[in-house]
């Protein structure tokens, strides 16, 4: 195997052995067949549209089955034989109709003629034929910008597919997915060309982080400030993490009445923010963070867990049995609920001990989308022009167990008090409970939401730029960002492809950015990596 999709990736270089993440080598081996899969169906999508031809099954299994092959996603081998079939099922039905409609359909790429193994090792064998070492330009900047483009592109069919599931979809974002991957099968396209993919992909992006965000406030309401309790209520337990604002409501609904409380972890907490999901008696709080401290979390946790698809560590014997997932995430040992039945789940929490008293913790906001600061625009407008705010931070995206991750800890820690700290994604964790004050009333840290809400930040910049009649980049607004996965690629793509410049980005730079690729990147951008809190404070503030 070979894989160098997230940060953690084994000495900063490449996977090649297990994952740092758990997975294995046949999972790593099924997910590459199933992105050469994926290529191949592009091809004929591509093709189908130039003819007017939209198969919205196929938008729909796209995004899924690229989204599954995202860090941590799903690591269940089943599955993706099941994937890969049905890829190539759907690949073969769009050659029948672009055919019948006298398009082009006798395409000669492996990707688009490959006929799957019946066995599971042999689908594996034909698996690490693909991939990141198959490439015959293996090295060269055009090879970085190809994985650049397509580990950015699991990011955005991730948030393309959570916003499908709550009724929001645009065939340009579908479009573009398909274009983007029949282009990746193309050696010979210049640097140009794919620099020119990779900025369209940030675009593409950005698309579908509105639609997400159009998704969640059409259907929950627009965040409002709420203050979170961070303690626990005596009583049975349900603790749902992830990202899927519809299951937790799900969860909600059937586990009224039955005497347990549910709390979120990780990227749920900015749902108590939403007004149609506070508003159930039983959704009482936030248990733990995110990454660094999940696994002892879990062990820890006294009733029943629901995974969401997100990112979850290597889940242990000794607690794996009272934990659930939905949607992609796939483990062997964890039961799938794909059906959105939560019967077993509300079971497991009346059957396990939950917490047998009142603890009190400390509390934390939430709910500062773009709505509820714009509504405050004004304020924040006047305290930046009578110079009582100084700076805005963004110190926002991934979390993750490798070391180094305390930069952002320390960071925050050392802002100094006339600046504010815009955060958001679960890399928040590492400082979310910091009781910074506020500054004329306004907090000092201002809780965004989800990744994905990397939307509303990007709102909220444009609104200050225009108040004060300038670019963004013009702002006392300083970006330090950390990532882990792809759509943390994804989001970045999209900060370039606004004109974003001089962001700090760690822990460490991606190991699949060529060095010339990357010079590029410093020399239109400035994008430069952390280095220590004060000297980048220094360098920032003067």
């Amino acid at each position: 195997m070979f894989c160098f999709q997230c940060e953690q990736t084994a000495k900063g270089q490449g996977c090649t052995k297990i994952g740092v993440c758990g997975k294995k080598p046949e999972v790593a081996a099924l997910q590459d067949m199933l992105i050469h899969a994926v290529k191949g169906l592009s091809l004929y999508a591509v093709e189908c549209r130039k003819k007017g031809i939209i198969d919205e099954a196929v938008n729909r299994f796209t995004c899924e089955a690229v989204f599954s092959t995202l860090t941590n996603v799903d690591f269940d081998p089943d599955r993706f034989v099941g994937l890969i079939s049905e890829c190539v099922r759907l690949r073969d039905d769009l050659k029948k109709k672009i055919k019948a409609a006298g398009g082009k359909s006798d395409f000669s790429e492996k990707a688009a003629t490959f006929i799957p193994a019946k066995s599971l090792s042999e689908l594996v064998a034909q698996g690490e034929k693909t991939g990141i070492k198959s490439d015959p330009d293996e090295g060269s900047d055009t090879h970085s910008l190809r994985w650049l483009l397509v580990f950015s592109l699991k990011g955005v069919c991730a948030y393309a597919d959570h916003a499908a599931i709550l009724g929001q979809s645009d065939d340009k974002v579908y479009a573009f997915i398909h274009e983007a991957m029949a282009a990746t099968l193309n050696m010979n396209l210049s640097v140009d060309e794919l620099i020119g993919l990779v900025m369209k992909c940030g675009e593409t992006n950005l698309r579908a982080m509105e639609l997400l965000d159009a998704a969640n406030t059409g259907v929950y309401g627009h965040p409002v400030p709420t203050k979170v309790p961070l303690g626990v209520k005596k009583g049975k337990a349900i603790l749902v993490s992830g990202h899927d604002l519809k299951d937790l409501e799900a969860v909600l609904k059937q586990s009224e009445g039955k005497g347990i409380y549910v709390y979120t972890h990780g990227e749920m907490l900015p749902c108590h923010g939403y007004p149609a999901l506070k508003k159930y008696p039983h959704f009482y709080g936030h248990y733990g963070t995110a990454w660094q401290n999940q696994a002892k979390e879990f062990s820890a946790f006294p009733g029943a867990i629901l995974m969401t698809t997100n990112c979850i560590q290597k889940p242990q014997d000794a607690y794996q049995d009272h934990i659930f997932t939905t949607g992609l995430v796939g483990w062997h040992g964890v039961r799938h609920l794909a059906d959105k039945n939560f019967a077993p789940l509300i079971e497991k929490a009346l059957a396990l001990p939950g917490f047998s008293q009142d603890t009190e913790g400390k509390s934390v906001m939430v709910g500062f989308g773009h709505n509820a600061v714009m509504g405050v625009a004004g304020a924040v407008v006047e305290a930046v022009k009578n110079k009582a705010i100084r700076h805005f931070f963004l110190v926002a995206g991934c979390d993750g167990a490798k070391p180094g991750r305390n930069y952002y800890t320390e960071f925050v820690e050392k802002v100094p008090k006339d600046c504010v700290v815009l955060t958001l994604a679960c890399g928040k964790f590492r400082f979310f409970d910091k009781d910074m004050g506020n500054i004329g009333g306004i907090p000092r840290l201002l809780d965004i939401g989800q990744c994905n809400d990397a939307y509303s930040a990007i709102q909220i910049a444009s609104a200050l730029a225009g108040a004060f009649k300038c670019g963004v980049n013009d702002l006392p607004l300083s970006m330090i960002l950390s990532w882990y996965e792809q759509k943390a690629c994804a989001i970045l793509l999209t900060l370039l492809f606004l004109g974003i410049k001089n962001i700090k980005l760690g822990p460490t730079l991606p190991a699949f950015i060529s060095p010339n690729v990357l010079k590029v990147l410093v020399e239109k951008f400035n994008i430069a990596p952390i280095g220590t809190p004060d000297a980048d404070l220094k360098a920032i503030l003067g």
